[in-house]
């Protein structure tokens, strides 16, 4: 995809429907008289998952453990704690929900780059192309993969699709890993090309620039602190940060692909002039599904992405919110007689979106 595509969405459809979810959510927190944004239990969730990265960071470089099996649990935990800063601290704030006050948003959306990703790639893709455009073939990049994978009944099938429900899974840890490596980069000059920096009031240098200087302090802490003042071998090193990135990357991707690329879900295909016959919010209801809404542990470690539809009616609501607005919105579509996909649990969902990649695996 080399230019933006903008997709129109017919909003004067389902206003009632729209108004009346909206007023009711706006309801529930001013009888409650509480914040949309983040309050002392984000704050803590935030150092936890610090923690639970970091922490582990420092007992491998001053070596605190000798036994190699140790070490690799320790960076499998960090691969956790890398993932929960995406899913509940980075993810909130790039999208204005951590906090009221942007610059606080601003700060911790860049502990993106901190853990080697690139916030404003992170912020297009995401919050522009994917939360406006869920599901669309060749609009939304999160169901545009490698071409080894295939997300969409609209893509173009390929024979290697046939197994993907296979591979795909081992490809899913390697997500964040290229991520670091190099589509950061690619990327960057890609939304560059489709005049999407310079809509968030930023330039290609100012980008490139954060981009490159947070990339080298990532691998100076990550690889260079261990090169140079442990005694680990080279390899042991490599093999770690793989680890650690193969945790990540793959525990992202089956938090984020569930919601989306299942058989429940709609794939819409735009008319003329890219025009859909539908509200963005119906829209939004038809493309998405939650899972495990009654785990409260899980729904606190991912950051309450368990609740998908939720967030993306309401992206700018902080996730700790999400279960109570679920009843809210499953009350009103009900009533409305709208869609509301709701899998009890995680593990459902997760069998239901390795079914949808082997049926996506088939030429028809």
């Amino acid at each position: 995809m080399s230019t933006f595509r903008k997709i129109n969405f017919n909003n004067s459809i389902n206003i009632v429907f729209t108004h009346t979810l909206r007023n009711r959510v706006d309801d529930y927190f001013k009888t409650k008289g509480i914040s949309k944004h983040g309050n002392i239990f984000m704050y803590l969730k935030t150092l936890f998952m610090f923690t639970l990265y970091f922490a582990p960071y420092f007992l491998i470089i001053t070596q605190t453990f000798s036994e190699s099996w140790i070490n690799l649990i320790l960076v499998m935990i960090m691969g956790l704690g890398a993932a929960g800063i995406g899913l509940s601290v980075m993810h909130d704030a790039v999208h204005g929900a951590y906090s009221k006050n942007k610059l606080v948003n601003k700060i911790f959306g860049y502990t993106l780059n901190l853990i080697g990703g690139n916030a404003i790639n992170w912020k297009i893709q995401h919050n522009v192309l994917h939360h406006s455009y869920t599901n669309i073939d060749g609009a939304d990049e999160d169901i545009s993969p490698a071409k080894f994978l295939r997300f969409s009944p609209h893509a173009k099938w390929l024979r290697v699709h046939k197994y993907q429900y296979l591979y795909a899974w081992f490809f899913y840890g390697l997500m964040s890993l290229f991520w670091v490596m190099s589509k950061d980069l690619f990327q960057i000059i890609r939304y560059q090309k489709m005049d999407l920096i310079s809509k968030h009031k930023t330039t290609l240098g100012k980008e490139i620039t954060i981009l490159v200087f947070s990339k080298i302090i990532y691998f100076f802490y990550i690889i260079g602190i261990p090169l140079l003042f442990t005694s680990f071998l080279w390899w042991q090193i490599l093999l770690g940060f793989f680890v650690m990135h193969f945790i990540t990357g793959f525990v992202l991707a089956i938090i984020f692909q569930p919601a989306h690329v299942l058989s429940q879900n709609e794939y819409p295909v735009p008319g003329e002039q890219d025009k859909l016959d539908s509200s963005w919010v119906i829209h939004q209801l038809s493309t998405t599904a939650d899972f495990g809404q009654k785990s409260r542990i899980f729904s606190w470690f991912v950051g309450g992405l368990n609740f998908q539809v939720e967030h993306h009616l309401f992206p700018a609501i902080c996730h700790i919110h999400y279960k109570k607005i679920a009843e809210i919105v499953q009350k009103t579509a009900q009533e409305f007689q709208q869609p509301y996909h709701n899998f009890p649990t995680f593990l459902q969902a997760l069998l239901s979106h390795g079914k949808m990649l082997k049926l996506l695996g088939k030429p028809a």
